[in-house]
């Protein structure tokens, strides 16, 4: 669903996104995690969750493109053309190394630039951690500009 929702804190802190089969369903959700949009992926029989706002500004509710990179799910950001992974939040780009004799482009990482979030399935619901703070990511500029 493309409506964002204020997820919804359970007694041991974590945020409850939704029904897990829904999700499966849907593919995705978006909810506010402590002011914060995040969007729940359901890939290949995994969950994922990021920031819904790219680490350049915005992706929030868009249509996403999924891409296997060097065996790795990935989103591409629609606006940017980013490559971000959704195990890690790394962003990725296609270089050539100039003191390599193959002028062959490889994947490289930009470091992790999104912010991912732990997610916890329990009794067909889906949860996510808030996030650690003590550490900062480059999609915490726009999570924070744009929260609620």
């Amino acid at each position: 669903s493309a409506s964002t929702e204020t997820a919804e804190m359970t007694p041991d802190g974590l945020m409850l996104i939704g029904k897990e089969d829904d999700i499966k369903r849907t593919g995705r959700k978006t909810a506010k995690v402590n002011g914060r949009g995040v969007v729940v992926f359901y890939h290949e029989g995994k969950f994922h969750a990021l920031d819904s706002r790219c680490y350049r500004k915005i992706f929030a509710c868009m249509i996403f493109l999924w891409q296997d990179i060097d065996g790795q799910a990935c989103i591409v950001c629609p606006w940017h053309k980013f490559k971000i992974t959704l195990e890690t939040g790394e962003g990725l780009y296609e270089a050539i190394n100039p003191l390599e004799p193959s002028s062959t482009p490889k994947w490289q990482s930009k470091g992790v630039k999104q912010r991912i979030h732990k997610v916890t399935i329990d009794n067909g619901n889906v949860y996510v951690s808030p996030p650690d703070l003590s550490v900062s990511f480059d999609s915490d500029y726009f999570a924070e500009k744009y929260k609620n």
